[in-house]
């Protein structure tokens, strides 16, 4: 009875464990992402200067300024960029990875069923961010 149990407890065991094992992704979906990530990124920086370019010269614009300038000599404000800067450096690899499994979840799962859609549809959004929010 005992050895039925342990057989039993050992398949159990290794069906979860071939469930678990996640697929890495392939280097030209890890490069597809970095590309798009860093667009993104260029994006919302442009985005960003356009804004503060936009509210430089106005009354406005120059107390939002002087607001940003007087907080960021606050020590409060310097402590708290310190603690979320090195909570982000201790959180990278785990964001590394957890990015990683999702992009190999994604290639073997759902990229041969949405792959081509999803593609279409974010080179067909593109058309649209590049006339509203270039990145360049």
């Amino acid at each position: 009875m005992n050895a039925k149990l342990v057989v039993a407890l050992v398949l159990a065991l290794q069906v979860s464990i071939s469930i678990c094992e996640i697929p890495a992704p392939s280097q030209e979906l890890v490069d597809k992402y970095e590309s798009m990530k860093s667009v993104f990124y260029k994006r919302i920086l442009n985005a960003y200067n356009r804004l503060q370019a936009a509210a430089g010269d106005t009354e406005r614009g120059q107390v939002a300024r002087e607001l940003m300038a007087s907080l960021q000599s606050k020590p409060e404000l310097q402590a708290i960029v310190k603690v979320a800067s090195g909570l982000g450096s201790e959180a990278a690899p785990i964001v590394d990875r957890a990015r990683s499994s999702l992009l190999g979840l994604y290639e073997h799962y759902l990229r041969p069923q949405v792959g081509d859609s999803l593609n279409s549809a974010i080179d067909h959004i593109k058309l649209y961010l590049d006339q509203i929010l270039p990145a360049e």
